[in-house]
């Protein structure tokens, strides 16, 4: 086995009832796959069975046996998720079955790559008719996965060719795709039970990740949290399991009620149920004629539920046709972009189609509306399907992990390729949130425009609050941290506390006319330490008070004035002259009373007051008691 060969491939067995395949299995592996009581005293697999072929070198190829049953094709479909090797299994003296054409139809539709052609009970018919059988075989799987498969005649009864037939299964392992060891854990339950001194268990084939005893874990879609108390792949027990394997997942305080097959067991918050998928759909050659808003039954990894598929841009879809639709679930599922898919007809149960789940969180879009963005994510590369999910989200912007909970992939591609786009320029990072270009810029160009209008119409105000501007931005953000990071990448825009303004904006009372500081300021100055009030400024200047209000604090900010209150503002001579008036007394004296400072500034109790309020708050005196202590050296 060489390096790069996954030593861990499963293989399903497909076919019609009664075909032998249960006896296949266990002819290859010394264990009988029907595992249930009815089982055995019917003859046939009623629900999934399993097993494992071991190879010296230390491949292990995990046999899950399918039933044949028409009518237990649902159980067949639990199985067939995880599936890289199909044994498509006919019997010599049958020959091809409906369920035969079924389950190769299944497997097509979910894009099985490897199989080989099994035909059992060799040793019921004569070499004339084997070779009959087979050819048409033959004509069977031409034009699919199978048209280059080996076929190989066995009897399970005198073993017959069972050792060919597991070289056979071997090479085909070594062909096999890897699954993908970096993804994101998840394995779908097809089996719930409990084992006395152990509790419940689950068991299913790991998609994707590796999973580690004493793992938290999660149970979608009920949300159920656990710990894997023990795991056990393929018969034996082990400290970690990986993709592509048999999995055994002994849960800690879970109630067996609690699970059933088709739930998904993940080990990240990343993964989040939905009830509404977009696809690519295809309709097998035969299927019925298949209208916008039908009902049909769906299938993906083991779960089962009713949807009613929505067709875009078309009332119906006819047999052997494909078109994208989206999918409304009644129940929830787990599933990742690049998912495959299985749907049968409501009423009779008859397969029909499938295809690959292109958007597991679809955008509202109305039928009539574009698709591109589903072109992109069937046909286009890792890079440009994670370019156009980005750009789709507009200006919400979205975050790495929920492209890592969308796109089926390994995690550290993802990852190499987000930062390729970054580097490009073709996607802005903002603190853990991206952007595609084309919103940023939309979200630039809104910011400039609607600050610029801001400017024109307040030239006065230092800038715009923050809150203003970000209850104008289209499609908003969700909180206001991320609101500053984006404005603030900018570029050219600064932010002072809770303003924000163009970096190319500085106000000037000097561009006001008549509300220049040369009016206001005379007038301060003269009434030194009783100045007038904001509101009897405005009065004696003939001034609007909120035009007023915005020219005092622009004169205080570039240092003109000085704030003491809200309402009162001196000239910053006149503060300077009250601090030296100030070291002054206290050259000479320890402590002052209010009466002395109103005499020191020549003021009255009503002005002498709030100044004092205005030094202790600036911490140039001290209050203690009825006195004030000088704190400035």
């Amino acid at each position: 086995m060489s390096i790069d060969q996954p030593k861990n491939v499963i293989l399903g067995t497909a076919g019609h009832i009664d075909h032998g395949k249960s006896s296949l299995v266990k002819a290859l592996t010394g264990v009988d796959p029907d595992r249930l009581k009815e089982e055995k005293e019917r003859g046939i697999t009623i629900d999934l069975g399993f097993a494992n072929l071991s190879y010296p070198d230390g491949l292990t190829v995990g046999i899950v046996d399918v039933p044949g049953h028409e009518r237990l094709i649902k159980n067949m479909l639990a199985g067939a998720g995880g599936i890289d090797i199909v044994a498509m299994v006919i019997a010599a003296d049958e020959g091809v079955m409906p369920q035969s054409r079924e389950h190769l139809a299944i497997c097509e539709l979910l894009k099985i790559k490897s199989g080989i052609v099994v035909v059992t009970k060799a040793d019921l018919v004569d070499a004339d008719w084997l070779a009959l059988v087979q050819e048409d075989l033959r004509n069977f799987v031409k034009n699919t996965f199978l048209e280059n498969a080996e076929i190989v005649a066995v009897s399970a009864k005198t073993g017959m060719n069972i050792g060919l037939l597991r070289d056979r299964i071997r090479q085909a392992a070594a062909n096999v795709r890897p699954k993908l060891m970096n993804g994101l854990f998840r394995l779908p339950i097809d089996r719930v039970f409990t084992l006395k001194g152990f509790g419940t268990v689950v068991t299913g084939t790991a998609l994707a990740g590796s999973i580690s005893v004493d793992a938290p874990v999660e149970i979608l879609p009920s949300r159920v949290t656990s710990k894997v108390r023990g795991l056990q792949s393929h018969g034996k027990g082990v400290q970690k399991a990986f993709a592509g394997q048999r999995i055994g997942l002994n849960l800690q305080g879970v109630d067996k009620e609690l699970l059933r097959r088709g739930d998904t067991v993940v080990s990240s918050e990343r993964l989040v149920p939905t009830q509404a998928i977009d696809a690519k759909l295809e309709l097998l050659k035969g299927a019925p004629t298949l209208k916008t808003r039908s009902s049909v039954h769906f299938y993906t990894g083991t779960s089962e539920t009713i949807a009613r598929v929505v067709l875009y841009g078309r009332d119906e879809a006819k047999a052997g046709e494909s078109c994208y639709c989206q999918f409304r679930l009644e129940g929830p599922v787990v599933v990742l972009s690049g998912d495959r898919y299985i749907i049968r007809r409501f009423s009779p149960l008859e397969t029909i189609g499938g295809g690959q789940i292109l958007d597991p969180y679809p955008v509202k879009r109305k039928r009539s509306m574009g698709i591109e963005d589903l072109i992109v994510f069937e046909q286009g590369t890792v890079s440009e399907k994670i370019e156009t999910k980005i750009k789709r989200s507009g200006l919400f912007g979205c975050k790495l992990n929920q492209i890592e909970g969308w796109l089926l992939g390994d995690i550290p591609e993802i990852r190499l390729t987000v930062d390729g786009l970054i580097k490009k320029g073709e996607v802005v990072k903002c603190g853990d949130i991206l952007f595609h270009r084309d919103g940023f810029n939309k979200f630039k160009e809104f910011v400039m425009s609607t600050l610029n209008l801001f400017h024109k119409e307040n030239p006065l105000k230092a800038g715009m609050a923050k809150e203003d501007l970000r209850a104008k931005a289209i499609g908003g953000l969700k909180n206001i941290a991320d609101f500053d990071s984006l404005i603030g990448i900018t570029g050219e825009v600064a932010i002072e506390k809770e303003l924000v303004r163009l970096r190319s904006f500085s106000p000037s009372a000097a561009e006001t006319g008549s509300g220049t500081k040369s009016r206001i300021l005379p007038v301060l100055d003269k009434e030194a330490f009783q100045p007038p009030t904001r509101q009897e400024l405005a009065a004696k200047l003939g001034m609007n008070e909120k035009e007023l209000a915005d020219i005092l604090k622009l004169l205080a900010k570039e240092g003109s004035l000085v704030r003491i209150n809200d309402s009162i503002y001196i000239t910053k001579e006149l503060h300077d002259k009250m601090l030296a008036l100030l070291k002054g007394f206290f050259a000479g004296k320890q402590e002052m009373t209010v009466a002395e400072f109103r005499d020191i500034l020549n003021t009255t109790r009503k002005y002498a007051l709030p100044f004092l309020e205005y030094l202790d708050t600036n911490r140039m005196t001290l209050r203690v008691g009825d006195v004030r202590k000088f704190m400035l050296k």
